[in-house]
């Protein structure tokens, strides 16, 4: 997934500047980048816009994400991993993010796969095929980004 095509400037002229006095924009994305390594652009977009025309909204929003996405009882990767199985039964575009982020959070391969497989029990053939695209993408851009890494 790319960073946005947005020119949040832009949008920020139309809709109006960030107006949140809690978190900055750059704090807010912080979350993001640091579970995902960066900003997704329909997050970026909420938080632009909600963050303009409504940052109390934004800021429940963000607490309720919050608690529910890191509960006591399960550590990062365990929530990232049950995140992409639920996304991933729906064929929802977000089930890379948090793929991405289970990796980032120390999932291997197998995990990721038996994930799928658990999905695929309920979700059928989509459900595999979708999977299995994901974890290729992912073992496709750790590759290149490794390649990269060691010419640089």
């Amino acid at each position: 997934m790319n960073k946005s095509v947005l020119d949040f400037s832009r949008v920020r002229n139309e809709v109006g500047p960030y107006c949140d006095d809690r978190l900055s924009l750059e704090e807010r994305g912080k979350g993001y980048e640091d579970l995902i390594g960066f900003v997704p652009p329909r997050i970026a977009a909420r938080l632009n816009v909600t963050g303009a025309l409504d940052s109390k909204l934004l800021d429940l929003q963000e607490e309720v994400r919050r608690h529910a996405m890191y509960p006591a009882c399960f550590d990062v990767k365990t929530s990232q991993l049950m995140l992409f199985g639920m996304l991933v039964m729906g064929l929802l575009d977000a089930a890379s993010l948090h793929a991405r982020a289970a990796r980032k959070a120390g999932a291997s391969w197998e995990e990721m796969q038996a994930v799928v497989s658990l999905a695929y029990l309920f979700g059928g053939m989509p459900v595999a095929n979708r999977g299995a695209e994901i974890i290729a993408q992912l073992a496709e851009g750790e590759a290149k980004a490794r390649d990269l890494s060691e010419t640089i």
